[in-house]
C-alpha cells in the first residue's frame, strides 16, 4: 500500500488507473469501514482510501480536537484489506489557503434531521467530498465512491451532489455494520463507558419499535406518525438519553410519508446523545 499526502502525489500515483474506487474516511477504522473497502475492491483497478478529519464539518462545540486518531492501526487495517493507495493529507495539503469557496447543498434535503441539529454540517461534508473527488478522480473517465448507509442522509446528499454536478462517479452504498448485539459500529462508540455501551443498543431498539408501530398504522400513518415519533423520543429520554430526533421518512427525499407510502420506501432514522456521546442509526423499512 502506498501512502501519499499531497494532491499532486495522489494524482501522480493514480495516473495509470483506469477506474479508481474511493472510500473516504476520517480514520479510527472499524469493521464497518473495512466492509466498504471489501465492497469496492472488485469494482475498479485501484482501491483508494482517505483519512482526513475534516474541520469544516464540525460545529464549534463538537469534538474535532478529541476525535480519535489511530493512524498506525488504520494503516495496518487498510493494508490487510487490500487498499492500494492511502491518501492522508494534512490540513495544509487539502486546504493550503482558507477554504472560502464552499459547496452549499439544497436545504430541502440537507436542512432536515442532521442538518437541523448540526447547521453547516453538510456544507462541510459536500465541500470536502467534492475536493476529495477532484483529487482522486481528476483525469479519469469514470470512478466509484463507496459510502455507508449508517450516515443515511449524508449518502443521499452526496448522491444528489454527484448527480447535479454530472460527475462521472458511481456512488455505491454499503450496509450498516453492526456488533453481535446489533449496535451500529461507529468510531464514536469508543467514547462510551462500559455501562453506556450496554445502554447504547436502545437507540436501534427504539428505531425498530418505531418502524413496527409505523407499519401497523400504515393506513393512517401521516396522521399518527407525529404521536408515534414523540412517544419513541419520550421513551428514550426516560432512560436518560437526550434525543434529537427519531423519525420515519420517505427514502426518496427524507420528507414525512404521505398516504400510500408504506413498507419498501420508508426509513426510520434517529440521533440521540447518551452521556456526552452523540449516536446515530437508521433502519430501512
Amino acid at each position: 500500500m502506498q501512502i501519499v499526502h499531497s494532491i499532486a502525489e495522489l494524482r501522480h500515483t493514480l495516473r495509470h488507473a483506469d477506474r479508481a474506487v474511493f472510500v473516504p474516511t476520517m480514520g479510527n477504522l472499524h469493521a464497518g469501514h473495512l466492509s466498504l473497502l471489501a465492497k469496492g475492491k472488485p469494482l475498479g483497478d485501484a482501491l483508494v482510501a482517505s483519512i482526513f478529519v475534516n474541520r469544516l464539518q464540525f460545529l464549534p462545540h463538537e469534538d474535532f480536537d478529541q476525535y480519535p486518531r489511530t493512524f498506525e492501526a488504520d494503516c495496518a487495517a487498510l493494508k490487510q484489506a487490500g487498499c492500494d493507495v492511502l491518501f492522508a493529507p494534512r490540513e495544509a495539503d487539502l486546504y493550503p489557503e482558507p477554504q472560502t469557496f464552499k459547496l452549499t447543498p439544497d436545504p430541502a434535503l440537507a436542512g432536515l434531521l442532521e442538518g437541523q441539529f448540526r447547521p453547516g454540517f453538510f456544507t462541510g461534508v459536500c465541500t470536502v467530498v467534492m475536493k476529495l473527488f477532484m483529487a482522486v478522480f481528476a483525469g479519469k473517465t469514470r470512478g466509484v465512491a463507496v459510502f455507508g448507509k449508517k450516515d443515511y442522509q449524508q449518502l443521499m446528499v452526496v448522491r444528489s451532489m454527484t448527480r447535479q454536478f454530472a460527475l462521472l462517479i458511481d456512488i455505491v452504498a454499503g450496509e450498516i455494520a453492526r456488533a453481535d448485539d446489533g449496535l451500529a459500529l461507529s468510531s464514536r462508540n469508543r467514547y462510551l463507558s462500559e455501562a453506556e455501551r450496554v445502554e447504547a443498543l436502545q437507540l436501534s431498539l427504539a428505531l425498530r419499535a418505531l418502524a413496527r408501530d409505523a407499519l401497523a398504522a400504515a393506513h393512517v400513518l401521516p396522521e399518527r406518525l407525529p404521536a408515534l415519533e414523540a412517544a419513541a423520543q419520550s421513551q428514550l429520554a426516560a432512560r436518560g438519553w437526550q434525543p434529537d430526533y427519531l423519525s420515519v421518512r420517505r427514502r426518496t427525499d427524507l420528507l414525512p410519508p404521505q398516504a400510500g407510502d408504506g413498507a419498501g420506501n420508508l426509513v426510520a432514522l434517529g440521533a440521540a446523545r447518551l452521556g456526552s456521546t452523540r449516536l446515530i442509526d437508521n433502519l430501512e423499512i
